[in-house]
């Protein structure tokens, strides 16, 4: 992995555009910047075959799927820190074949509960019948579609073909959705592929995208991430052309000073940090400088001197359909999460 020291100092071409980019952000959104967290169901995925991926190395190591479970009382607890720190729910994920969908709508619609909103989930290609199901609970759906040049798409993510999706996202608007995919750069794309990127959301009016920085991952063929500047092309590629979509920046924690750049070329916000492991540390700081350099105001938090008291958490989590023993269990797993938060701002002075 290349850790990043500085922000990259930008010129030429790029500079131009980035200033471009700033000026359509300015014109169509405020200030506010945020952290958007995802919450992971699984470690599984039963296809596990898309090669720049975690879930493609531990495939063959997961005998019995359901081993690769998180507990519920965990998962509620994440989505009770996104709602009291100022998160926002980036979007509820996991692989293939995780849950019975029975089990995935009562996770959607618990998390729905403790976040006090509708959500996002990233959960596949979804039918018709389970959409209408989760209507109460989510407001937007993602599609992994990862890369869209052709050839490049059918290596990368072999047994997951954009067209299902696509499908998913015509049904999906019809029936009230926002939709949104995602984008990785790093995959040995070109910036002529970028040309598939602005037919896809001309063609379908998406209103959300988020664009990753590859983390290469051992046991895959990749072993670098992305240069913060290509990075910052791809961004101010789109907000340039699409001035009112949202943009999420998915960095890294060793990639932290290129957020103000990813900020300044008209990213709304930024994710795919370790922010329970970073919050009440020295990244921390790094954070709230770079969100500064770039003139936004963070509406998210990473410090905090006293945890337990920042709000009422057990309200959060009992006001859901979660059984006493769950919210119990939960409250628990939750309170051992800020606890331990809490004591790395010690450590850290």
């Amino acid at each position: 992995m290349d850790k990043i020291i500085e922000t990259p100092v930008i010129s030429g071409e790029l500079k131009e555009l980035v200033e471009k980019a700033k000026v359509a952000y300015k014109n169509n959104f405020n200030s506010n910047t945020w952290f958007g967290r995802c919450i992971f169901l699984s470690w599984y995925c039963e296809r596990g075959t898309c090669d720049f991926c975690f879930r493609s190395t531990q495939k063959h190591k997961i005998e019995n799927p359901v081993t690769a479970r998180r507990s519920i009382p965990s998962v509620i607890a994440e989505a009770a820190m996104i709602r009291g720190f100022g998160w926002h729910l980036e979007f509820l994920t996991g692989g293939y074949g995780i849950y019975p969908f029975e089990e995935i709508l009562r996770i959607t619609k618990i998390c729905s509960q403790v976040l006090g909103r509708k959500m996002w989930i990233n959960l596949g290609v979804i039918e018709p019948e389970q959409l209408l199901m989760l209507k109460p609970y989510v407001e937007g759906i993602v599609s992994s579609l990862e890369t869209l040049e052709p050839v490049l798409h059918k290596k990368v993510c072999p047994d997951k073909p954009i067209e299902p999706y696509l499908e998913m996202v015509k049904t999906a608007k019809e029936m009230g959705f926002k939709q949104s995919f995602t984008l990785v750069i790093g995959l040995n794309e070109k910036k002529e592929d970028y040309s598939y990127v602005h037919d896809l959301i001309s063609t379908y009016k998406f209103e959300r995208v988020t664009v990753y920085a590859l983390r290469p991952v051992n046991g895959t063929p990749y072993t670098h991430g992305p240069d913060p500047l290509d990075l910052a092309w791809w961004i101010a590629k789109i907000r340039t052309e699409f001035p009112t979509i949202e943009i999420i920046a998915g960095s890294a924690i060793y990639r932290i000073p290129e957020i103000s750049l990813l900020l300044d070329a008209g990213a709304n916000a930024f994710t795919k940090l370790p922010a329970t492991n970073l919050f009440n540390t020295s990244d921390a700081d790094k954070i709230y400088s770079e969100v500064e350099k770039s003139g936004r105001n963070l509406t998210s938090i990473f410090k905090c001197s006293n945890l337990r008291e920042l709000c009422d958490w057990e309200a959060i989590i009992n006001n859901t359909d979660l059984t006493e023993l769950e919210k119990e269990e939960s409250i628990k797993a939750l309170y051992m999460y800020l606890d331990n938060m809490q004591k790395k701002l010690k450590n850290n002075k």
